[in-house]
């Protein structure tokens, strides 16, 4: 079985493929420290740049996918679909749309805000361009800690196809739900970045690892631990947090600042390694005919969690988030590396946010931020 990878990033998709028995013919991916990722973990495959100097694609069973977030990110601009980033998704089409060398399957993952962006716009527009193309598609919200990762991220992954039905391979399996809602005892993720408008609270998780932050800067999230201290992880548990392994991202700096910045940038990026070994190892099966109650989209619906589609006509389905329940480890005990205090700097800047905001905290978290700050009760003696 043989892909294609295009915003290959760090090579998440690749590498989840490839552990489910797949080789990558070629590799498309425009940031250098990324390349020097791709290049020092896949060595022999083809390496190109520009998606938009590819004039035609080599033979394989897949291309995937994961296309720029950025203009679609409640991080990034929402500038949409056709942003100047996010808008790349049409040089895929572009490759794909001839049927002479247009792979079986098409896969592309992107965050799950797209569904909600512009009202849905996003989606609306990938969908409709795929049916276009003549293919059947399917997609559905996925989150990582159903593979047994303690990160709560939340991704579209669409699979579409000309030739076969992707509903088995993408919406054919569930498992109840494991998600911790009492914070007793519980490391808790949060990003000390927000504080404003929100703060990515995960029980016995870290949130969404992301490229960037409302304050400009690629960043660690914030732990609050069961004794009280806030703590920031290790970039080697972030890379393993997506399921890479440690260092992982190393050759992006190499020779370079040795500062962790374009680390945390390119793992808040990536698709969860674990993700794309499901799917791998999916596709290699073969199913019977895909039967469920779904209902039929109407026109300017909101987009659902789960749905699929062909010929101009959408289906919502009744599947949700966890497709599989691997077994789970607890934050406190996934952290191989050690931690480190998050900075007074961070703290006083998290602290300011949420004294101008109107949001509510997790009991014992801000008391917890100014203990680490040395305030207690005396607060008021810091501006």
């Amino acid at each position: 079985m043989r892909a294609v990878g295009l915003f290959a990033g760090i090579g998440g998709i690749e590498l989840g493929l490839g552990r489910a028995g797949w080789t990558t013919e070629l590799l498309c991916e425009i940031d250098p420290p990324a390349r020097s990722v791709l290049r020092a973990h896949f060595p022999g495959v083809h390496l190109t740049a520009d998606v938009r100097k590819i004039r035609s694609l080599p033979q394989a069973d897949l291309v995937a996918a994961g296309f720029p977030c950025q203009d679609l990110s409640q991080a990034g601009m929402t500038a949409g679909i056709r942003g100047s980033r996010s808008g790349l998704v049409n040089e895929v089409f572009r490759l794909v749309a001839t049927r002479r060398a247009a792979p079986t399957w098409l896969l592309i993952e992107n965050v799950s805000f797209m569904l909600h962006l512009d009202r849905g716009r996003a989606m609306a527009h990938l969908t409709d361009t795929l049916g276009k193309l003549g293919y059947f598609w399917a997609y559905r919200v996925v989150d990582t800690r159903a593979f047994g990762l303690p990160q709560r991220r939340q991704r579209v992954i669409l699979l579409a196809s000309r030739t076969d039905d992707p509903r088995p391979v993408i919406l054919g399996t569930e498992a109840v739900t494991n998600e911790a809602t009492d914070s007793t005892d519980r490391a808790c993720g949060f990003y000390w970045t927000e504080g404003l408008r929100g703060l990515g609270w995960a029980i016995d998780a870290v949130p969404t690892l992301k490229g960037g932050s409302t304050v400009g800067i690629p960043s660690p999230p914030g732990i609050w631990m069961p004794d009280g201290s806030i703590q920031a992880p290790e970039i080697r548990d972030a890379e393993r947090l997506q399921g890479f392994p440690a260092n992982w991202t190393g050759p992006a700096v190499e020779g370079e600042s040795r500062k962790n910045g374009p680390r945390w940038r390119l793992v808040g990026n990536a698709v969860s390694v674990p993700v794309a070994e499901w799917i791998g190892q999916r596709l290699k099966r073969s199913y019977g005919p895909y039967r469920s109650r779904d209902r039929l989209l109407e026109a300017d619906s909101p987009w659902p969690k789960a749905a699929w589609g062909r010929d101009g006509q959408a289906h919502a389905a009744s599947v949700d988030m966890w497709p599989v329940r691997r077994r789970y480890k607890h934050l406190s005990d996934f952290l191989r590396y050690p931690t480190t205090p998050l900075s007074k700097r961070a703290l006083e800047g998290f602290l300011s946010r949420t004294r101008r905001s109107s949001l509510r905290f997790p009991e014992g978290l801000i008391e917890s931020v100014e203990d680490a700050l040395g305030l207690g009760a005396n607060e008021d003696e810091v501006a």
